[in-house]
């Protein structure tokens, strides 16, 4: 496997559209905004062919990874923490960034617990499913 960031936006959207759309039902209009042309994409690979994404976001001094997806031929690799890991890298080697903070689907807070998260408010909706906020420290 291998992750990198890329360009290709619009692979990254297609695996976004068949995790997100396709399969947990999410509504095109709540899965597509105009944070893409502005964010930092990684692209996952498996034998040559892409399985996953994240996107990265700044504000401030604050890093978010969002609209991490994995393929359900990929999951269950290691590669969901790949991913992860690979986005905090990355917002590690840009001055001024302290917090990264992504938005957890509730059924997933043990994983990421598992990658130094913590969670960081109550529950909330986003698209229909349930989601906390979780941060940790670069």
């Amino acid at each position: 496997m291998r992750i990198e960031t890329t360009e290709d936006i619009d692979t990254c959207r297609a695996l976004r559209r068949a995790v997100f759309i396709d399969e947990q039902g999410i509504r095109e209009e709540d899965e597509w905004d105009d944070l893409d042309a502005q964010a930092i994409h990684l692209l996952a690979f498996q034998d040559g062919a892409p399985v996953g994404t994240a996107r990265i976001l700044t504000q401030g001094e604050v890093g978010k990874i969002g609209r991490v997806c994995v393929l359900p031929a990929a999951r269950g690799t290691g590669l969901g923490r790949q991913l992860i890991r690979a986005g905090i890298d990355v917002l590690r080697a840009r001055p001024g960034l302290t917090i990264v903070k992504l938005g957890a689907q509730t059924h997933a807070i043990g994983f990421y617990e598992g990658l130094g998260f913590v969670v960081d408010g109550p529950i909330y909706d986003d698209a229909g499913i349930p989601h906390r906020d979780m941060i940790r420290e670069l």
